[in-house]
């Protein structure tokens, strides 16, 4: 292959990988439905693409390399102290007897199916119990389930991909070193043990390491973010020299321990890293499917159909209905549990690590494992992508399209606004630092949030739960500058924050973006000024004319959608919805504005 061959190789891997998941977004799916097609498509197209042509057999090991800063990633969100109550017990159960049965039931039917050995089944089956949030997070925000359903969903993804990498790795050893050995000997159970021990030794390094350069050193977000990424790589290469696939092992220690250890100092956000990660899984799904010809799917391509048929139909629904009973879940919503377990980037990348190494050996059917795994991925993605929606809609568990706000601010205005909201027919949260004003929320009736919510939703990985629409309308316009842009990428819909007064707009609030609301027109200070002089917020159906000096802020549409009024962009009112308007000052006989 010529230099120029290369350079056209990596040039069109990044730009497939970028591409389709900037499509991805914008179509709000998963970007495996785009990622692996594009790839397959250029590996059938084109010979610059495919991994053992571009790279050769050190492939394995930039896979095994990346894979491990994807799981630290992913560590990094196993915060196992929000897991709590019902959810920790069902996600508990889901796990251990969702992997178990799912190996079992894999291991059962596939040698059948693919005419292979129990080994090549049996790393099929390991490779098959994992999820993944990357996968089943784009899908849940698409389908809006309930908030139990969601929070479960995410939390057995997020924690079942770690835990299948591990047991995956350890499958590998066995069927790597056993030979003519069988599995259950003690000589096998010790070579479990040394992985393991690798694995943990080189995670506790790792997290030394990170202490000394977050903790320690105090390294800020740039020099954070290029230690951690050169410990996880640093780490898991170590490990994997001394034993092979530890790393991955490695690699998951560092990253719950960095989530779960106090004391350790985090970067607040990582920008940098979290594109890296995104980088990373778009290249490897391009580089993994490009690397499965049209040829080797064929003989796999019905038995495959069949065995996804079996894992949708019958073991996902036996695992949710087993492992969701008790009173925390209707039967409506444990039915959607049992209809949603797409497979992702962990099942691919460990298909692709170790299918690679069990083919180098010789093992009998070692090649069809890549092939089986990548048609079990494109059909359970694109099947859930394609039915998740209309299969809540049908149970009843999908939640209505109607913005459930938080406003964060307790003045008198802000509490008025929010009750008439309320009466608008909205599920209207509030928040307020401040004593007094907490308890003019509660004396209002209005659901007050609990008072670490700013803080968790500042967490880059955190989600606000329950809310898709913030309004920052605190008496502190820094403050309302800042929050809209730490907690913007953490909510499920627009952040917007009151404008500032013209002539003492503070330091940060006039440099800062974000949506500030009625384009600028109605302030912070004039709004709580007209309030205090008599002016209301009233409710009135926008089929009716508004009296004369009142002023639209809002418009509530019909399904329940709330829409900030901009007289910029003027909103064409449809039969059923109701306007949120501010009275004149009683008596100025002007108009708000």
């Amino acid at each position: 292959m010529s230099e120029d061959d290369i350079l056209l190789g990596f040039a069109l891997i990044t730009t497939l990988a970028a591409a389709c998941q900037i499509l991805a977004g914008k179509l709000r799916v998963p970007a495996l439905i785009l990622l692996l097609p594009a790839g397959f498509a250029a590996g059938a197209l084109t010979d610059v693409v495919h991994p053992d042509v571009l790279i050769g057999d050190e492939f394995s090991a930039l896979v095994s390399l990346s894979v491990a800063v994807i799981l630290y990633d992913a560590g990094l969100g196993l915060d196992l102290r929000n897991l709590t109550g019902h959810t920790r017990a069902t996600v508990g159960r889901l796990l251990a007897f969702g992997v178990t049965f799912t190996f079992l039931a894999v291991c059962a039917v596939g040698p059948a199916l693919f005419d292979v050995s129990l080994r090549v089944a049996a790393m099929v089956g390991m490779i098959l119990v994992v999820s993944g949030p990357t996968v089943v997070g784009p899908l849940l925000q698409y389908v809006r389930p309930t908030e139990k359903v969601r929070r479960l969903l995410i939390w057995e993804g997020t924690l079942v991909d770690p835990i299948g990498a591990i047991l995956g790795a350890l499958v590998f050893h066995a069927i790597a070193t056993t030979h003519h050995i069988d599995l259950g000997r003690g000589y096998q159970l010790g070579q479990f043990a040394i992985s393991m021990a690798v694995g943990l030794l080189g995670g506790c390094v790792g997290v030394a390491l990170l202490w000394l350069t977050l903790r320690v050193l105090r390294l800020g977000e740039t020099l954070g973010t290029l230690a951690q990424l050169a410990t996880v790589i640093a780490v898991s290469a170590g490990c994997d020299i001394v034993r092979d696939d530890t790393g991955l092992i490695a690699a998951i220690v560092i990253g719950m321990a960095a989530a779960n250890i106090r004391g350790f100092d985090m970067p607040a956000r990582r920008p940098f890293f979290e594109t890296l990660v995104q980088m990373i899984i778009g290249l490897l799904f391009v580089s993994i499917s490009a690397g499965v010809t049209p040829a080797s799917l064929t003989p796999v391509l019905l038995p495959t159909l069949v065995l996804v048929a079996f894992l949708v139909l019958a073991v996902r629904p036996l695992v949710a209905f087993a492992s969701t009973t008790g009173k925390d879940l209707t039967l409506r919503e444990r039915a959607f549990v049992g209809w949603m377990a797409p497979r992702g980037i962990v099942a691919a990348s460990t298909a692709a690590a170790f299918a690679a190494s069990l083919v180098r050996l010789g093992l009998h059917g070692a090649s069809k494992i890549l092939p089986i795994t990548f048609l079990v991925i494109v059909s359970t993605v694109a099947l859930y992508a394609l039915t998740a929606a209309p299969v809540a809609r049908l149970l009843g568990v999908a939640r209505p399209n109607h913005t459930r706000p938080l406003l964060v601010g307790g003045a008198p205005w802000t509490v008025a606004l929010g009750k008439a909201l309320r009466s608008a027919g909205l599920d209207v949260q509030m928040w307020a630092g401040q004593g007094d004003e907490r308890e003019r929320i509660k004396e209002a009736g209005l659901i007050l949030a609990p008072g670490d919510l700013l803080a968790t939703a500042t967490n880059p990985r955190a989600r606000l739960e329950g809310v898709n629409a913030v309004f920052l309308l605190t008496d502190d316009d820094d403050f309302n500058a800042l929050a809209s842009v730490m907690v913007e990428d953490n909510v499920e819909g627009p952040v917007y924050r009151v404008g500032p007064p013209q002539e003492n707009h503070g330091v940060v609030a006039p440099y800062t973006g974000g949506a500030v609301l009625f384009g600028g027109t109605l302030l912070r200070h004039v709004l709580a000024e007209r309030y205090e002089r008599g002016a209301r917020f009233l409710i009135r159906p926008a089929s009716d004319p508004l009296p004369p000096g009142h002023r639209t802020l809002f418009v509530v549409h019909g399904d329940g959608r709330l829409e900030p009024f901009d007289e910029d962009r003027p909103l064409a009112p449809q039969e059923g919805d109701v306007f949120v308007a501010l009275s004149p000052v009683p008596g100025s006989g002007s108009r708000p504005g």
